[in-house]
């Protein structure tokens, strides 16, 4: 799920994953890094679409993250991630209750 989150966030925001979150970007960053990011709201419609992302593909919904512009992208990551590993175990207990194999398909 880390590297989904990854690759949809970087879409959205027209930068590689590798810039963004190998060289530990602040929020601030990479609003000046992007093209297509102008400003701070701008940046919360690429969280946006991420979270809308993950919740279509994934069936798991996350709250968006209020950060300020100093953060690095691995702590908004890791709210990303945790929200997604928390409510994923949920889903998964309860399918196990109705008797429904969860089985990992792989990919992250």
């Amino acid at each position: 799920m880390e590297n989904y989150i990854k690759r949809t966030f970087a879409r959205s925001v027209d930068l590689p994953e590798t810039e963004i979150f190998d060289e530990g970007l602040t929020l601030g960053q990479v609003i000046a890094a992007s093209q297509v990011l102008h400003n701070s709201v701008d940046l919360m419609e690429a969280f946006a679409k991420t979270a809308n992302a993950l919740k279509k593909d994934h069936g798991i919904r996350v709250k968006l993250p209020a950060f300020p512009l100093d953060t690095p992208m691995v702590e908004v990551l890791a709210s990303f991630r945790e929200q997604g590993a928390i409510k994923a175990s949920v889903m998964i207990g309860a399918w196990r209750l109705k008797g429904v194999s969860c089985q990992p398909r792989g990919g992250g």
